[in-house]
């Protein structure tokens, strides 16, 4: 896909994907939402890829949706109400799965204003971390509409159900001080530290550590972590360990190890997943 409303770079073993409409604050449109998707289905594919950086073009991340269509923006009887809440050709919403079901960490580069779906798209993403005067808001109920982009699930899993209340039904916007607070962003850093930051960040997730163990851990603290109990996660869990201790990837690991090296994981995500994945009924096949 050819991208209008993104830019990607690949940094390292980073990829860097840019929401790119800065003279709309990079409101969020159907077709940037099926980029997005694209990006992250395309990064998870390629085992040179070994995470994801969200960030935004200019002063903003992202104001929201693309109300430029006034009142009827959000009404799908009509073009621009259509365009922001689908792409013709892949469907906008497609981007939560994507990024929920990616077998890499992302992390979103929150440099600016990020409302509604700004900050709802960032949810499924792993980390967080802000600029110091980042606004955000979860600001639905004051546009008469509901949270959207599964953060209803998304939100109270990451801050608590209280914390998620009074955002989601006040509908106000904050400073990134009080999402640290309570729990949105991991950090708050000086804008011009923000990417240099989201890219450290990166490289502690990447750098020293497997790949395939990487993307079985993400997958297994999301879907696990709303548990009643732990007694469907056992049963996967320990065969798991028995399959992945024969793997080269552990005879690696354990070698650097011991001769006190860092490790040379030969292991990838396109070919050696163990044969429990994917464990959830829903999985693509």
């Amino acid at each position: 896909m050819e991208h209008q409303h993104i830019t990607c770079e690949i940094d390292g073993a980073c990829l860097i994907v840019t929401l790119n409409r800065p003279d709309r604050l990079n409101a969020y449109t159907g077709q940037m939402g099926a980029e997005l998707t694209q990006a992250f289905v395309s990064a998870d594919g390629d085992d040179a890829i070994r995470a994801i950086i969200v960030t935004g073009a200019g002063r903003a991340f992202c104001a929201g949706a693309d109300v430029s269509g006034g009142a009827t923006s959000f009404d799908t009887s009509g073009q621009h109400g259509a365009g922001v809440f689908a792409s013709p050709r892949t469907g906008g919403s497609r981007f939560v799965e994507a990024i929920f079901n990616c077998r890499k960490p992302s992390i979103a580069a929150i440099n600016g204003p990020a409302v509604g779906v700004g900050i709802t798209m960032t949810l499924p993403m792993d980390i967080r971390i802000a600029a110091r005067g980042a606004r955000i808001g979860f600001i639905f109920a004051r546009r008469g509409l509901v949270p959207e982009a599964g953060s209803a699930w998304f939100l109270p899993k990451l801050v608590g159900l209280p914390q998620a209340l009074r955002w989601c039904l006040s509908g106000r916007t904050f400073e990134a001080d009080e999402a640290l607070r309570g729990g949105l962003v991991s950090e708050v850093v000086e804008p011009a530290d923000l990417l240099d930051r989201a890219k450290e960040i990166a490289r502690e997730m990447t750098e020293q550590t497997s790949a395939v163990a990487v993307a079985l851990t993400r997958q297994m603290l999301w879907r696990f972590a709303g548990a009643p109990d732990p007694f469907e996660l056992l049963a996967l869990d320990k065969p798991m360990s028995i399959e992945r201790g024969a793997h080269a990837d552990v005879r690696e690991g354990v070698r650097a190890f011991l001769e006190k090296r860092p490790p040379a994981f030969p292991g990838k995500v396109s070919q050696d997943m163990p044969s429990q994945y994917p464990w959830w009924p829903s999985a693509p096949k």
